[in-house]
This record gives C-alpha cells, structure tokens and sequence, in this order.
C-alpha cells in the first residue's frame, strides 16, 4: 500500500504562515497590527461616509468637459477622439505585431481609456463619447488578440507611428480657411494638455538624452564640452525657470514676424529639461557596460557607431528602464508648473472651476478628482514599466 500523501500544514505555509510571520509574531505585533487595522477601518469609514454623502460631486460632473479638453470648441472635439482612435489601432496592431514589448503600453493605455469612459458615463455630455472611448480600449484588445505578425509588415508600422505625431497635431490644431478651421493652442488645456505636454517630452526627450549621453561619453573634446555643459547647466535650475525663459526670454530672440504659440514653448521648455537628466540616467547604464564588450567588438572591426548601437546602447538602455520610467512619472506631474505662463492644464481648470459661484468650497473634491486622474495616469506607467521590465528580462539576463 502506498501512503497517503498530505498536504503541508497551513501553519507552515500559505497566507495563514505569512500572517503568523509578518504581522501576529508576537504579542507587541500583534498589538500594533490591531491598532492599525482598527485606524485603517476608521479612516476607510470617515472617507466612505463623505465621499457618499456629504461630497458635492455634481462639481466634477457638470465641468467634466473643461476637465477632459479644457476651451477646445465643442463643435470640434470629434478631432480629439480621432486622435485619439487613430492612436489606439496602433497601439492595438503594435501589440499585435511586435508582441510582449509593447503588450504592456497598450494594456496601460486600454486602462486609461476605461478610466475615461467611465468618467464620461457619469457626465450630462452624452453617451456617445463614452461609446468612443469604449471602441478606442476594445481595438488595443483586438490588436492584442489577434495574430498580426504575418498581415501588418513591421516597417510600415514604424512609418505610420512617425507620421501619425504630425497628423495628430495637425488635426488638433487645424488650418485656416480649410474644413478644419484653426483652433488655437490658448484653448487647449485639462486632461488635453496635460497629456500633450508629457508625451511629446517623452518623446522628444529620450532620443535626446541619449544623444547628450554619448556625447558626454565622446572621445571629441568639443562634443564632450558642450554635452556636459548644456547638462549641468539645466541640471541646475528648477523647470520653473527654463519654463519662464522659453515663455519670456525666446521671443526676444526670434524675427520679428516670427511667432512660436505658448503650448510649443512649453513643449520645447518641457523637453529640454527632461533631455538633460535622461542623459545621466542613459550615462548611468553606459558605464555599466563591461569595457571588455566594447574592445571584443572594436577587435571584430567594428565601428565605434555600430559597436554602440549593436551592442551597448540595447544592454544600456534596458538597464534604465526604471529610473527612466521614474523620471517620465514626474515629468508628468511636472506639467502643473506650466500654469505659472497662462496654460490651462488639469489641475488650472480645477483652480478656475473653483471660481465659479456655484462651485465656491469644494477645493476638496476638485482637487480629489485631480489627484485620482493623475494616479491613475502614474500607475498605468508604473504598471507598464514592471510588465516590460519583465518582457525584456531586466535584472534577470
């Protein structure tokens, strides 16, 4: 006869053991758990019971449009779920395509359109946008789903991403005298702008910090110079400044009939500032690479150009991936600072909000509103950060 076999007991193993472990080891621990479980339940209880029943939530509702895209003409905001549209078939064929890399940043972004439609669901502005925002999420799940690997050709994918940056901002801004009339910048703000600001420094900062690090790291005095000087020397001053010369001090140096709007001049302040810490973080990864690599690879004949950008930039910027992902989260919450010149972002639309007659003493709500979104924003990066940090095996090979 063979012998029953047992299971382990749950006082050795499973969340029984951890909780023995971890939180009830002793009679002190005990204690302290209590004590706080008992706190926690009361602050959950206070929280509930006004968020239920004292909080004026009908502030948040009845702006919820000034909060999503600010003074942007009402008539024109079906430009905005284009984007918006267009944005999520390529993230969803991305996914579909390139695999596991990208799977990350399109779940994160089907996240925040979620988040989205059910903000929209609770607004007096209709249905129909959240029907959008429910399409926009159900094609990134399409494009996960589905195999697309053989159908959507790699290069053209690449192609269509660098054209769909210029397509979308100038479908947002539009042309004068054709049928999509100018919208100006000055309109653009809330949830809009606050995210228009973070990609496009996302995106124009990184190519650049890389470029500013391996100029850091050049063998060419000259590049090595100005690579460390222009890092420094923003490295120095809070965003508040760079922000204050590109809105102030840029015009004064531009032809006269030259004009830059003041949303262009707080992307460039933005993506400038970001740029140069980008740098150190890129640096940081290029000297953990083993020199031995970099010799191996110059002894094989390679160039010093195809030596880093075969094999020390990918191991490099792998490695950086989460002090980048770091620094992109604040550079997201960094766009609070552009109110000081006059945009309008989130939470200025929640300041203004607050102005109304109707909406005098509920700072608490706005401001509840404003710090959820960005929450949510924060953790989605964060999310996507750990999944491809687990995709490409960071910390790991």
């Amino acid at each position: 006869m063979t012998g029953e076999t047992l299971a382990p007991p749950r006082s050795s193993i499973g969340p029984v053991a951890w909780l023995r472990k971890n939180l009830f080891s002793s009679l002190l621990s005990s204690l302290m758990t209590g004590l706080t479980a008992a706190l926690l339940l009361l602050l959950a209880i206070g929280v509930t019971q006004w968020a239920l029943t004292e909080a004026r939530w009908d502030v948040v509702t009845r702006n919820l449009r000034l909060f999503l895209i600010g003074q942007y003409p009402a008539d024109q905001a079906w430009r905005i779920w284009l984007s918006l549209l267009v944005l999520s078939g390529l993230t969803g064929l991305s996914a579909g395509v390139f695999g596991r890399t990208t799977r990350a940043l399109a779940i994160a972004l089907s996240a925040v359109q979620a988040m989205l439609a059910g903000l929209m669901a609770v607004s007096p502005v209709g249905p129909l946008i959240t029907l959008g925002f429910v399409l926009n999420a159900a094609l990134v799940w399409v494009g996960l789903a589905a195999g697309l690997r053989r159908l959507v050709p790699r290069r053209a994918l690449v192609i269509a991403w660098f054209a769909s940056i210029p397509a979308t901002f100038l479908l947002l801004n539009g042309i004068s005298g054709t049928p999509l009339p100018a919208v100006s910048s000055n309109l653009w703000g809330g949830l809009l702008l606050t995210v228009l600001l973070a990609a496009i420094g996302i995106i124009l900062s990184f190519p650049l910090g890389v470029v500013l690090a391996l100029g850091r790291r050049s063998s060419l005095p000259a590049v090595r110079i100005l690579s460390t000087a222009y890092i420094e020397l923003i490295r120095g001053v809070p965003l508040v400044t760079i922000l204050f010369m590109a809105d102030i001090l840029l015009p004064f140096f531009l032809p006269g009939e030259v004009r830059i709007d003041r949303v262009t001049r707080a992307m460039g302040g933005i993506t400038l500032f970001s740029a140069a810490y980008v740098a150190e973080n890129v640096r940081g990864g290029l000297q953990a690479i083993p020199t031995g690599q970099i010799e191996a690879a110059h002894a094989l004949g390679l160039s010093t150009a195809r030596t880093n950008i075969h094999i020390v930039l990918p191991q490099a910027l792998r490695a950086v991936i989460p002090a980048n992902v770091g620094l992109f989260i604040s550079l997201l919450k960094d766009t609070t600072l552009v109110t000081i010149i006059g945009l309008m972002e989130l939470l200025g639309i929640g300041r203004a909000i607050l102005a109304q007659p109707e909406s005098l003493g509920a700072h608490l709500e706005v401001y509840v509103f404003a710090g959820a979104v960005f929450f949510v924003l924060c953790y989605a990066m964060s999310q996507a950060s750990y999944r491809l940090e687990r995709a490409l095996g960071v910390g790991t090979r």
